[in-house]
C-alpha cells in the first residue's frame, strides 16, 4: 500500500446507475447499472493507490445514501468498503458524467447548452 490514497470521487446516476429515466426521487433508484460499473467499482476498492468515495445529489439526505448504499450492494460490491460523504470531497480525481474538463479554456455559453452526457449523444 502507498503512503497516500488518491481520493476518486465518484458521481453516482450516469456512472454507477445508468439513470436512463432520469430523476425518480431521493431514494428512488430504477434503472440498472452503467455496464461494467460494478467490476469496475471492485477494481478500485481493491487497488492500494485509490480510495473511491460515492458522492452525488443524493449525498445530502441520508435517504439517499442508503439508497444508493442498497444498490451497490445490489450490484454485487459491499458499499461498507466505500465512502459516502455529504459534502463535496477534496479529490485527486472527479468522474462524473455531467463535467466539462477544464483545459485553460472556459466553455462557451453555446458549448454548455449544448453539453450532452456520454449516454444522451
Amino acid at each position: 500500500m502507498t503512503d497516500y490514497q488518491k481520493i476518486l470521487s465518484i458521481d453516482f446516476d450516469g456512472v454507477i446507475h445508468s439513470y436512463d429515466n432520469g430523476w425518480k426521487g431521493i431514494d428512488i433508484i430504477t434503472d440498472t447499472p452503467v455496464k461494467g460499473a460494478a467490476g469496475w467499482l471492485q477494481n478500485l476498492i481493491d487497488d492500494p493507490d485509490f480510495k473511491p468515495v460515492i458522492y452525488s445529489s443524493r449525498s445530502n439526505d441520508p435517504r439517499g445514501i442508503e439508497a444508493m448504499k442498497n444498490y451497490i450492494r445490489d450490484i454485487g460490491v459491499d458499499p461498507d468498503d466505500l465512502e459516502f460523504p455529504t459534502e463535496k470531497p477534496a479529490a485527486f480525481m472527479t468522474i462524473d458524467d455531467r463535467a466539462i474538463c477544464f483545459t485553460g479554456v472556459f466553455p462557451t455559453r453555446v458549448s454548455i447548452n449544448n453539453f450532452k452526457a456520454w449516454n444522451k449523444k
